[in-house]
C-alpha cells in the first residue's frame, strides 16, 4: 500500500471536512456534532503540524496538533486529532499518521501529546496505546452529547527525546 503523508493545504479542506463529518456521525469521535467552517476549524491547529494522508492520489485521512493552553509554559503540550475515512479503516493508515505525527511533533519541540477519547472508540484507544500513549485518567460524565452524559479517557505520550 502506497501512502503519502504531506502537510495540509487549504485545497484539501472539502475532503478533510467530509472525513471529519463522517467521524462525527459515529458519535464516538468528538463532542462536536457538525464540522465547522474552514476558518473556525483551522484556528484550532498549528498550521505546520497539520497533515493529510493520500492513497492513490485521494485524501483518506488527516491528523493535526493543537495547543491545549495559550500559556507559554505549556507550549510543548498539544492535543492530537486523527481521522481516517471509514473506507480506509483497518489499512494501517492511522498508525502511519500517528508515527509521522510523533516524529514531526518532536522535531517541533513538543514534549507531551494528549488525547481525550470516548471509551467506546476502541480503535482509537488501541491506536494511541500502540503508539506509546498511556492511559492517565478517566473523566466521568464530563459533557453531554445528544442529551446523554459521556465519559472520556485521557491518554498521554511523553517524548523520550524532548523535554527530558
Amino acid at each position: 500500500m502506497n501512502i503519502e503523508i504531506r502537510n495540509f493545504e487549504e485545497k484539501d479542506w472539502p475532503v478533510v471536512a467530509d472525513i471529519y463529518r463522517l467521524g462525527l456521525l459515529t458519535r464516538n469521535a468528538s463532542f462536536e456534532t457538525e464540522a465547522p467552517d474552514f476558518d473556525n476549524w483551522i484556528k484550532k491547529f498549528y498550521p505546520q503540524l497539520l497533515w493529510v494522508s493520500k492513497r492513490q492520489s485521494n485524501v483518506v485521512g488527516w491528523a493535526g496538533l493543537m495547543p491545549v493552553s495559550a500559556r507559554h509554559v505549556y507550549r510543548g503540550v498539544v492535543g492530537v486529532s486523527i481521522y481516517i475515512h471509514p473506507e480506509s479503516n483497518g489499512m494501517g493508515i492511522g498508525k502511519l499518521m500517528m508515527n509521522h505525527l510523533i516524529d514531526e511533533s518532536e522535531k517541533a519541540g513538543i514534549w507531551t501529546l494528549y488525547a481525550s477519547i470516548f471509551p467506546e472508540n476502541i480503535a482509537s484507544c488501541k491506536l494511541h496505546s500502540s503508539a506509546g500513549f498511556r492511559l492517565i485518567g478517566y473523566r466521568e460524565r464530563i459533557a453531554q452529547l445528544d442529551g446523554k452524559w459521556r465519559n472520556t479517557l485521557i491518554y498521554e505520550r511523553r517524548s523520550q527525546t524532548v523535554g527530558i
